[in-house]
């Protein structure tokens, strides 16, 4: 499970940072925790499948590409 929530915060990082998004952008649209998002990206946590969906939508991509 840990590999997982490391493949999707290096995914959740690089996409965000690729489409100029802050994390704080991420809080507004989705009202995600800043702390969350930030222990997410450093796979530190393993996020629910709807704040997967929450992340995903804030970033404009599918939830698929946010977990390859």
């Amino acid at each position: 499970m840990k590999d997982e929530a490391q493949k999707l915060g290096k995914n959740l990082k690089r996409i965000r940072t690729e489409k100029g998004i802050s994390q704080g952008d991420i809080v507004k649209a989705s009202g995600i925790d800043k702390a969350m998002i930030s222990n997410i990206e450093n796979g530190k946590t393993n996020p629910t499948l709807a704040t997967i969906t929450k992340l995903a939508k804030a970033i404009g991509v599918s939830t698929d590409e946010l977990l390859k």
